[in-house]
């Protein structure tokens, strides 16, 4: 029950990460609301506190900050995500992508930081794709390192009051992954090739980055704070020659 006594509030809650990461706060004793687009999800626990908010509305989320009265525990999980060049981007693509994904996590940061507690922590999920980018993922690419940087600025700017992290997903189970692969010619022979470059010989789950999730928001993270914590199954400390002896 590492997370006793806390509350926590994650967004993009409904499914894929967020919802891993929601079970896992609750099973660690954490009082546990979340926040999507659209009604409360199905199979939710029932000591679950759902919010339907829309992160991009800077009006919404002052007002969802105020009725919560602040959080001890602060992830920014909302996330979109177009898989297109910069010259294929629209404006709708663009309001989408930067706007959940940049201006979502920096409404909510802005709105809860002045009503969040000593001692308490923020985590973005930023990826592995603001480090090195993905192909055809050109506003996703920026959007992450757009968070990774807003990240640091905050523990720099808030601490010691607030510790402030990121996790940085590689390739995660969820539907974003797939829409990824279905970019290829031959999607089961792309997603063949990227196996073999996990030293973890898998792709991950939504329970990896739950677990470093629950490190960040506990005090035995009490000396993290400023950094970008990678979970990728290995995949970006490989060299990106595959000799196909994995």
């Amino acid at each position: 029950m590492r997370l006793a006594g806390k509350r926590a509030l994650i967004t993009g809650g409904r499914q894929g990460i967020g919802r891993g990461i929601a079970e896992a706060f609750r099973n660690e004793g954490a009082a546990v609301t979340i926040c999507g687009r659209g009604p409360r999800p199905k199979g939710l626990a029932e000591d679950i506190i759902w919010h339907t908010l829309d992160v991009t509305d800077a009006a919404a989320v002052e007002e969802l900050a105020w009725t919560t009265d602040g959080t001890d525990v602060l992830v920014n999980n909302a996330g979109v995500q177009v898989e297109k060049t910069v010259p294929d981007s629209t404006d709708v693509d663009w309001d989408a992508v930067i706007g959940t994904n940049c201006k979502g996590v920096f409404n909510l940061c802005r709105a809860y930081i002045p009503r969040m507690p000593e001692g308490s922590s923020i985590t973005n999920i930023g990826s592995i794709s603001g480090q090195a980018a993905d192909p055809s993922m050109a506003l996703y690419n920026a959007s992450k390192a757009f968070v990774h940087g807003l990240t640091r600025s905050i523990a720099v700017d808030h601490g010691p009051q607030i510790r402030c992290n990121a996790i940085c997903p590689g390739w995660i189970e969820t539907g974003m992954l797939e829409a990824g692969f279905d970019l290829s010619a031959d999607p089961q022979a792309a997603r063949k090739d990227a196996l073999s470059r996990h030293a973890a010989r898998r792709f991950g789950k939504p329970a990896d980055i739950a677990a470093m999730a629950v490190w960040l928001a506990s005090d035995e993270a009490a000396f993290a704070t400023g950094q970008l914590f990678t979970v990728d199954g290995g995949l970006t400390a490989a060299s990106p020659i595959n000799t196909g002896l994995f």
